[in-house]
């Protein structure tokens, strides 16, 4: 019938003519009238019609669709009339049905239900009698229990039975095109429907208007199908059909009543077990209709029926008049029912059906015994049931209800409910993934490929690498290997398609199961090009560092972490170092992996460590052969520490434990890049209001820095074979000092009495270092502790005895109070204010500040050779503050001077004070007196520390030039700047020739070419009739200076600046 449901066809005149044979045969009655006792001679000719229709069909799929099709026909022609003479010509145009309908005599409701009986389609009649009118669909239903009622033989029981069990398994939305079409023909006519079978009078429905008063119509149809088995258990004879009567009662009691919890289905495995358990039972009963049925036709059928919903709920009068039924069909039934179970060797599916649901609905009854709002009478009905029901199940042999199942039928069955996807596809999966006694046969490899896409979620995958891991280690032969390759592949093709969320949750359960190793710790076959595998795809990604490839880059990531996780970690590690600029991509990768962040623990559980921490140690720490590759080193491990978008990887509280701690001691050679590590790592907000550093021991951490300051103190004459940090380093130190002392604060500590004896402890071990360091933990000790320092400080500043207390030092004799004093002002910043206010000179006595700035030289020159490049510039201010107040008295000689200037050179006073003080200080450093003082390598660093000085001294100048150059009123003082330039060059180049002769020059050369460079800008800038006749002095001046210098390569490069000035003067 490929037209339709309505559609005239082969098949349709096949059926027109097999009703036509039995409306002769039914004469003088018309098939309208045919009444059941009459089907026996009338029905031949429609059954063998059925036949002959069914094996022309060239499908089964074909076949179940013409039978349905068929009842449609039938059905739809017992309840519409045949239209009236009057409305032929307007029917034949508009209702689809007016061809075939004309071509089919009426029909009654006994050839409609033998029609079913003979297709053996209980289900196509109740698919298409829930798509009628509720009025309606309740008028058939009472037409059928009145039909198998009246003269009922065994097949007019099971087909109520069939028919009630296909009710309470039917499925709303899953209706086809011709139940659609039916229940949209029904709606559409009003009909009149004879009294065909002498059952019932007329009755006549229009459309659906429904009953206010009435019950629900969906429960009105439980409530026939519980009418009709009173009327027909009489003739009930069979132990198998009570038992499927009984067990149809219960099932409906249980699922369609209050009985029901809400949200209670089973779980999975006992889900599966049921199913195998029937599909078993069909498969072994001879007079099971599925027996011959394919697998998954079997399991379709067993899912249906494990699946039942509630789409109706029976009233508590209704549902008492169903429990008072089952009461008497107990009573009735039980003992035979008991013989006989009780001395088979196999339950049949509806002995089967019986006692399981007969066992869940013991416990619902147990349960809704307690509710507390039964009446008198209703308690004493389902306490009595509830003890029947006990006594009924406990008589039955507890073999039959529990029948070991066949381990392949289980796994057979729930391979077909995935591959099918039935209901509860999804568990299967997850059942199927983890049972290890299923896994590796051919069928479960093939069921696994062919519905991987099913697998994409994170547990499923975590659960086949398990099954997967378990197998490698349980078998390593050719075949096992061909295997896991194949299932490697497949769940590596399932982990692809998740989201980076999902990726990271499977890569958080294998690093949880199997560690850095990961898959790798027992299949051998990931091993096998995986190296080479590593390479090509990271000599992609490096090649392609964008925005736009990071997607890709972390898909492609993603998958080798998951085979390998510490080799991955590692190889992005490697790469962050020795690729120049991609660190930051590839610390975006890293970072996409939040799970990476894991904890191992090894042979410590006490002591975990950081996957990525331990990776970054073996394969970068140690093996950094350039500042470069420290410098990429540093900022990818702060990336780590704190990336822009996403969450750290590692915590610089892990960081500081692997990187820094152990390296802390001046001896090693990783110090320096320690204290950079821990730099970085103190600049990480911490994500708590507990600082991170608690966890960190903070105090020996203290500790460790202050050893390392002490260190410096001894820094010139450290032994030539020992290591030591660079000088370059220190500033980095105090850095790390004065933030250590900010964020360890009391609530660092478990107690405020725990806290004092940490205080405590690290004054002890500090009292033995230089005394500045105690200085630099004030803000630590805060008022724990006064500030110890030198007897003879006091001698020059008036230091409230209620903060400050003198320490014995030997080695700070008379006269070493400036030296104790500006070792403190190189402290901080608020402790050189401190002594700046509270230093004693009296500026009305010429003696004391002659002594005063005499000693002040000396001892600027004793701390100069140890000063970091902070410690310096903290110096200079105090110089620059005592020159402005005219404290540090720095007389000014003319001795490079030709000629008397005519120049305004006290607003500049200041900066030639300072470059003389520069140019007496190593006047006194490079003396015969010092000569033996400083070892030659010092000597780089003092002259470094002075050219910075005279750099940040010409920006001065430059800076006040420009605040006095007022144009407006055409003053400059360009002749003022051309001046000090050419002293500070004259002082330079007298430093230069006192130094000793071993390469200090390049600094110099440098400064003095800065120097020369100003110098040119400033007297270009100078429009003065003189001008032209000055510079040609000044420059003929600086010559004859420079070709006196001793150095070669300082003195022909300064001549050949000199000579382009003297060019362009000319041009």
């Amino acid at each position: 019938m490929e037209a339709g449901p309505w559609g005239v066809c082969e098949e349709t005149a096949i059926l027109q003519g097999a009703f036509l044979l039995a409306a002769r045969l039914a004469q003088p009655r018309p098939l309208r009238e045919l009444r059941k006792d009459e089907w026996e001679r009338v029905g031949p000719p429609i059954t063998d019609a059925l036949g002959e229709i069914g094996a022309q069909c060239p499908s089964p799929r074909r076949h179940c669709r013409w039978k349905k099709e068929a009842v449609a026909l039938v059905w739809a022609k017992v309840l519409l009339p045949g239209p009236s003479a009057a409305s032929l010509d307007q029917e034949w145009k508009e209702d689809g049905f007016f061809s075939v309908g004309r071509m089919i005599p009426d029909l009654s409701h006994t050839v409609l239900f033998e029609l079913v009986k003979a297709l053996g389609a209980p289900r196509l009649l109740v698919e298409m009698l829930l798509a009628l009118p509720h009025q309606v669909r309740h008028g058939q239903l009472e037409r059928l229990v009145r039909y198998v009622a009246h003269q009922t033989s065994p097949s007019d029981t099971v087909f109520f039975l069939d028919v009630w069990w296909e009710v309470m398994k039917h499925k709303e939305g899953q209706e086809d095109e011709t139940v659609s079409a039916f229940g949209a023909l029904i709606r559409q006519h009003g009909c009149e429907t004879p009294p065909d079978d002498g059952l019932q009078a007329p009755k006549r429905f229009k459309g659906d208007p429904g009953s206010p008063s009435g019950p629900p119509a969906a429960t009105s149809l439980l409530v026939v199908l519980m009418e009709g088995l009173k009327q027909i258990y009489g003739n009930i004879t069979l132990p198998r059909m009570k038992c499927y009567a009984l067990a149809n009662l219960v099932e409906l009691l249980v699922v369609f009543s209050e009985l029901e919890p809400a949200g209670s289905p089973l779980p999975a495995a006992e889900y599966l077990d049921k199913i195998s358990s029937v599909v078993g039972l069909w498969s072994r009963d001879t007079e099971s209709g599925y027996r011959h049925c394919r697998l998954d036709e079997k399991v379709k059928e067993a899912e249906r029926s494990m699946s039942l919903s509630s789409f109706a709920k029976l009233s508590r009068e209704e549902l008492f008049v169903g429990l008072d039924l089952l009461r008497s069909l107990l009573r009735a039934w039980g003992e035979e029912l008991e013989d006989t179970l009780s001395s088979s060797e196999e339950l049949c599916y509806e002995s089967y059906r019986l006692l399981d649901t007969l066992s869940a609905f013991g416990k619902r009854l147990t349960c809704f015994s307690e509710m507390g709002d039964l009446g008198e009478d209703e308690t004493r009905v389902v306490l009595e049931l509830t003890q029947m029901t006990e006594d009924f199940l406990k008589e039955i042999c507890t073999t039959l209800k529990s029948k070991d199942l066949d381990t392949s039928l289980v796994s057979s069955v729930a391979m077909t409910v995935i591959e099918q996807k039935l209901g509860r596809h999804k568990e299967m999966c997850s059942i199927f993934a983890s049972e290890k006694t299923w896994a590796f046969s051919k069928e479960w490899v093939d069921c696994l490929v062919e519905n991987k896409a099913l697998f994409q979620e994170p547990e499923l995958v975590l659960k086949l690498l398990e099954t997967l891991m378990n197998f490698a280690m349980s078998r390593q032969d050719e075949e096992a290997r061909e295997l896991q390759m194949q299932v490697t592949q497949a769940i590596v093709e399932c982990y692809t398609e998740l989201s980076l969320p999902d990726k990271n949750n499977v890569l958080s359960g294998v690093l949880a199961s199997w560690g850095g190793a990961g898959l790798c710790l027992h299949l051998q076959v990931v091993m096998e090009g995986f190296q080479e595998d590593l390479n090509v795809t990271f000599n992609q990604i490096t090649k392609s560092v964008s925005d736009q490839g990071l997607s890709k880059a972390v898909a492609s990531v993603a998958r080798l972490a998951l085979l390998y996780p510490e080799a991955t970690v590692k190889q992005v590690c490697n790469l962050a170092v020795i690729n120049l600029g991609a660190h930051q991509f590839l610390g975006q990768i890293l970072c996409s992996f939040p799970a990476l962040s894991f904890q191992e623990t090894h042979d410590d559980p006490g002591k975990p460590r950081s996957l990525v921490v331990r990776c970054l140690e073996e394969a970068v720490l140690g093996r950094l052969s350039t500042v470069r590759e420290e410098e990429q080193f540093l900022e990818f491990l702060a990336f780590l520490m704190q990336p822009s978008s996403a969450t750290p990887l590692v915590s610089p509280a892990e960081v500081t434990r692997a990187f820094v701690l152990p390296y802390l001691k001046s001896d090693s050679a990783q110090v320096e890049l320690s204290l950079q590590i821990l730099s970085k790592a103190l600049r990480i907000q911490s994500c708590s209001e507990e600082h991170w550093i608690k966890s960190c021991h903070p105090f020996p951490l203290v500790l460790s820095l202050c050893k390392l300051l002490d260190g410096y103190t001894k820094y010139w004459h450290q032994p030539g074979d020992q290591f030591f940090p660079s000088l370059e380093t220190k500033d980095l130190v105090l850095d790390i000092l004065c933030q250590l002392c900010e964020v360890v604060r009391p609530e660092a500590a478990p107690s405020p009495e725990l806290w004092v004896q940490s205080l405590a402890w690290l004054h002890r071990k500090v009292a033995s270092l230089d005394w500045t360091i105690g200085l630099r933990l004030k803000k630590l000790y805060g008022d724990h502790f006064k500030n110890e320092v030198p007897a003879t400080l006091f001698e020059v500043c008036a230091l409230p005895e209620d903060e400050w207390t003198c320490q014995p030092l030997p080695q700070y004799g008379p006269g070493s109070g400036l030296l104790a004093w500006m070792e403190c002002c190189c402290v901080s910043t608020e402790l050189r204010e401190t002594m700046l206010t509270l230093l004693t000179v009296n500026v009305d006595n010429p003696e004391e500040v002659n002594l005063f700035s005499k000693g002040f030289l000396v001892a600027l020159i004793q701390v100069l050779p140890w000063c970091s490049h902070s410690e310096w510039k903290r110096l200079i201010h105090v110089v620059e503050d005592l020159l402005q107040r005219q404290v540090l008295h720095v007389p000014y000689t003319l001795e490079y001077v030709q000629y008397m200037p005519l120049l305004n050179l006290r607003p500049f006073a200041c900066y030639l004070q300072f470059s003389v003080l520069f140019l007496r200080g190593f006047q006194l450093l490079c003396s015969s007196s010092c000569s033996t003082w400083l070892p030659a390598e010092a000597w780089l660093h003092v002259v470094q520390l002075y050219c910075s000085s005279l750099t940040d001294l010409l920006g001065s100048v430059k800076s006040a030039a420009r605040l006095r150059s007022k144009p407006a009123k055409d003053t400059t003082c360009t002749e003022e700047v051309s001046f000090i330039c050419i002293q500070m060059f004259c002082h330079l180049l007298h430093v230069a020739a006192m130094l000793p002769d071993e390469g200090y020059g390049e600094p110099l050369v440098v400064v003095a070419l800065e120097i020369l460079s100003q110098y040119e800008t400033f007297s270009s800038a100078d429009t003065s009739p003189s001008n032209t006749l000055r510079r040609a002095n000044e420059k003929h001046f600086l010559e004859s200076i420079t070709e006196n210098v001793s150095a070669e390569a300082l003195r022909s490069t300064l001549l050949q600046k000199l000579s382009k000035l003297g060019a362009r003067s000319e041009a």
